[in-house]
């Protein structure tokens, strides 16, 4: 009886040895991106054309995502608003329709409050390299959590360069130029309050109708990076360009984030590791053309003013209500001042 009460004893050992290999052989398995999973196609759409960097770095998220996972997964990129206006591409994600997006921020605030803080003016360095350091760093991947509470997965910043003012006829020099001026924004609250305070009109125009508005007169101005008014020709029908560094068109990576969470665990590490370098390449990609798009704009005639350091602090200082307003709850607070800090840190 003992014999076989050792023998039974033995077995058991064997059997819970085994299912521990077998347990820790399927982690590695998940973690090196063996799972068995059906084949899928990952939707990705953005606002930009196709000669964009935004665009550029769409292709490389591609590239990464299809080669990392064997061909298993494709991605069907959507650009130029091919899945509806801005505000629609980012409820399409909210609802499943669309699993990855790159939208403004601004664009996003409105179901995300908190987010809006990416676009407070006056509030990043000029320095692109220290505003990526930012928003790389982890008070960005604080920023990108609080996307969570509108049911979207923040994968990362994307880049869209330093915003200017456009104008026909008026040069602005200080906050008090804005006065009757009226100024396209997008549906955004803070770039809303950012106008009103320094005393112009602002008017939501969707990007759709941009051109068209410029051009019959519908808004005096408009806000854009440099590759985004000389891509859609904006300054044809705009006489004034002020580079002005009041604040940056930074685009969030987003996805839903139920539909991400119900992924297999090595897409969404590739994934993850796409984003990385897709990120970079649209940075890169933004760095190499945004001179070559100033010297071409320059070209065509266009007046083109770069606020002096003076004439930046003056509207430094006229900003500051607009932090103070409308970024005002206790954790909004809290999360500015990290902001703050970070940027003062990279600035030392």
């Amino acid at each position: 009886m003992k014999r076989k009460h050792l023998i039974g004893l033995l077995s058991i050992f064997i059997m819970v040895v085994l299912s521990a290999c077998s347990n820790s052989s399927s982690g590695e398995s998940s973690a090196s991106g063996d799972e068995d999973y059906d084949s899928m196609t990952i939707t990705f759409s953005h606002n930009q054309p196709t000669d964009s960097p935004e665009h550029k770095g769409a292709e490389k998220f591609k590239e990464i995502v299809e080669e990392k996972t064997d061909g298993k997964v494709t991605v069907e990129l959507y650009p130029s608003l091919q899945l509806g206006s801005l505000r629609e591409q980012v409820e399409g994600t909210q609802l499943g329709e669309i699993d990855i997006t790159m939208q403004p921020t601004a664009v996003i605030s409105p179901f995300v409050d908190n987010i809006k803080a990416v676009d407070l003016p006056y509030l990043w360095p000029a320095d692109k390299d220290q505003m990526y350091e930012v928003l790389d760093s982890e008070v960005g991947d604080e920023l990108l959590g609080t996307l969570d509470e509108g049911g979207f997965k923040g994968l990362g910043f994307w880049p869209g360069g330093y915003k200017l003012f456009t104008t026909n006829d008026k040069e602005i020099h200080q906050p008090s130029d804005f006065e009757g001026v009226t100024m396209r924004t997008m549906e955004s609250p803070v770039l809303l309050a950012q106008y009103q305070e320094w005393g112009g009109n602002p008017i939501p125009v969707p990007y759709a109708e941009l051109y068209n508005s410029l051009q019959q007169g519908v808004v005096d101005g408009q806000e854009n990076p440099l590759q985004t008014i000389y891509l859609n020709n904006y300054h044809e029908v705009q006489n004034t360009i002020i580079e002005s560094y009041h604040g940056t068109m930074t685009y969030a990576l987003i996805s839903n984030k139920a539909w991400y969470e119900g992924l297999p665990a090595s897409v969404q590490e590739a994934i993850v590791e796409a984003e990385e370098e897709a990120k970079n390449a649209a940075r890169e990609a933004l760095e190499s053309t945004e001179e070559e798009y100033r010297e071409k704009i320059k070209a065509e005639g266009v007046n083109y003013y770069e606020l002096t350091p003076k004439e930046i602090e003056v509207f430094r200082e006229a900003s500051i209500p607009v932090h103070e307003e409308n970024y005002n709850t206790d954790e909004q607070k809290e999360l500015l001042q990290k902001i703050y800090d970070k940027i003062d840190e990279v600035q030392e």
